[in-house]
Parts: C-alpha cells; structure tokens; sequence
C-alpha cells in the first residue's frame, strides 16, 4: 500500500495509518481519548500504571468495544521501593509548615502509600489473555522471563530511552522500538540507567544520535505539538511522533479545572523538572510547592512514596479548586497546542504535518 508519509516502518510494525502516538499519561489519559485517536489512524494509548488490574482490565475491555484499531498498553517498569521510615519521617517534617497551615492532622500524611505499581505477573496474565498488539515501558524494561512472555503475546514492545546508551540498553534486549524522550517532554522522564537531571538531552539532539545508533525504528517525543515538530522530528530520523501535552487540552483528557486553567496560559519557561510530588523526576507546570520545596528536594523518598505525605495537602486544596499542591504535568510546548478534540486533533495534525512534508 502506497502511503505519503516518508517513513513506513512504524506504521507497518503496529498496523496504524498515521505515525502519531498518543502518550500514556497516568491521570489524564483516558479510554475515550485512546478511542479516539485509534479511530483517528494513530496509536491510543493506556497507563496502566494509573489502575488497578481489574481497572485496567475494565478500560481495555471499554476501548475493544468501541475500536477494533490497535492499541497500546503501558505499564511502569521501577523496582518498588522499600519503605524507609526516617526518610519517610523527614519529608514529612518538610511538608509540615503546611499541615501547620492548612489545619491538617500530621497522621494523616502516615497512612500507607502505594502510588503506581510496576510490571508484575498479574499485569503479564493481562497481557497474554488480551494480547494488545502493542506494549509499552517506562523507566527500562520487566525482568527478562516477562518480557519474553509480553513479545511470545505476539505485542510489539517499545520503551523510552532519555540517552543514546538507554536506547542501546533497549535496543539490545530486543525491543521493537525505541521512543527517544527529549528533557522537553511533560511528566515523568523516562532515565533509568542514570539520575542525574543536569545533563539531560533536548528532543531534537536527542532524536538523530539515537536514530544513528540503534537499528530499530525511532519515535521522537517532547517539545512536539504542532506539525513543524512531526516534520521536524522525522526530517532527524525518527519514523513516528509520542505527542501528549497536546492531548492535555482534549475533551477527553482527565485533568484538574486549575490543571486545565494553567494549560491555557503557561509560557515555555512555566514548567520545571521535579521530583516534590512523586520523589522521581517530572516535568510540569511551576506552583507553590514547587517554588518552595522543590523542584529538586533531597529529603522526597523514593518513587512513588513521596506521593503519600502530599495526599491530605492536595485533597484540601483541591476541594478549594487550587492546583498549587498539585502535579500539573506539561511539557515545553504547551503553547503551541490547539484546544481540540482527541481524535481531531490527531488527523489535524497529520494533515498538516503532511502539506509540510509535501510542499
């Protein structure tokens, strides 16, 4: 089949009709919005890592239903943390001017946490009794046994790589695909062989020294939200886009009034690297807690604990509407975004992205 895109591998390797991925946004992201841009000719995407494993089975089960068009699943890939009580304690004594503050019980903030759950054998039963014909990771890859059975489900499996030497990591233990995630990109970076922030590479350095060094077809993310990003991102090498700040502005997107609010006025220098909310590195949009704890704090725990001492501050602020304590994940493009749709905005941004490519 003929087709005007330059680049034909990712398109033929996940059976879609436009090179745009909808990126898996834990909390945002939604069934409709997967629906959507399936229907639309991308790939739509699920963070699993935002459910539950009857939740997430009920979420696939909803987008089988209404879209026959691949989808994407993906789950995180950390190593869950132990907990460590002192350092627990100590973020807790950090965040208490606002318990102080807001008239919180302190014990409120020592009741377990559990935040997003990695990659496990419940997940990989999912996998092999669903069989979705792409598999997505985040922060590496499961260990080698499940990752052998998620690639014998028959699922294409891709991952995110931050640095030429993760993707070689990835491309070394088999992956289908890389997705090269530039420091622009919303939420949390996708670092697993390294930590530290400072020498983090933009997308569009990123993109083409990947590209050279692996053999498997490259998907460029960050920084990308309107179609001189697709152009660009595949002019250095890559053979698909991960769009997700973009899809934040969607209908379908699930996100806070204060996040949604933030969305419509944030300049490219309003979002920093954090680690406050959940003790990992995320880009989003700079607010209180942010400016006066973070963004980087030594004393956060681990992921994802740092999460839990922040619960009973974010549910009495955002009772009150405000998204100050909040994770308002947003990448450096924002403002480049158009206010559409999900699947609109996908078949709007590949026909523009085209009359580009074409001219």
């Amino acid at each position: 089949m003929s087709t005007p895109w330059p680049d034909r591998r990712i398109l033929d390797l996940f059976g879609i009709t436009l090179p745009i991925v909808q990126a898996p946004m834990a909390g945002a992201s939604t069934p409709e919005m997967a629906i959507a841009v399936c229907e639309a000719g991308g790939l739509g995407s699920l963070p699993f890592a935002q459910y539950t494993l009857d939740q997430g089975r009920a979420a696939l089960e909803q987008v089988r239903g209404k879209t026959e068009r691949p989808i994407n699943l993906n789950f995180f890939s950390h190593t869950a943390p132990k907990p460590d009580a002192e350092r627990e304690a100590r973020w807790r004594k950090r965040l208490s001017v606002y318990y102080r503050e807001m008239g919180i019980d302190p014990k409120e903030a020592e009741k377990p946490y559990s935040g997003r759950a990695p990659f496990d054998e419940s997940f990989c039963l999912l996998v092999e009794e669903h069989r979705p014909e792409v598999v997505s990771f985040h922060f590496g890859l499961p260990e080698a046994s499940l990752l052998a059975r998620v690639k014998a489900s028959g699922a294409r499996i891709i991952a995110s790589a931050t640095t030429v030497r993760e993707a070689q990591w990835l491309e070394m233990r088999g992956i289908d695909a890389v997705i090269a995630m530039g420091s622009e990109a919303g939420g949390h970076r996708g670092n697993f062989l390294g930590e530290n922030m400072s020498g983090q590479v933009g997308t569009f350095a990123l993109v083409p020294q990947v590209a050279d060094a692996v053999s498997v077809p490259v998907i460029a993310a960050g920084g990308i939200a309107d179609a001189r990003g697709i152009v660009a991102a595949l002019a250095l090498g890559a053979a698909a886009v991960q769009i997700g700040t973009a899809y934040l502005f969607s209908p379908e997107a699930k996100i806070l009034p204060a996040h949604r609010a933030a969305l419509n006025t944030v300049q490219a220098d309003d979002t920093a690297i954090t680690n406050v909310f959940t003790g990992r590195p995320a880009r989003g949009i700079v607010n209180r807690v942010i400016r006066e704890v973070g963004p980087i704090a030594a004393e956060a725990p681990a992921f994802p604990l740092a999460g839990g001492a922040l619960v009973p501050i974010r549910a009495r602020t955002e009772a009150a509407g405000s998204g100050e304590f909040s994770n308002m994940w947003a990448g450096q493009a924002a403002r480049l975004a158009q206010a559409l749709p999900a699947g609109e905005l996908t078949r709007t941004l590949a026909k523009a992205a085209l009359e580009k490519l074409h001219r």
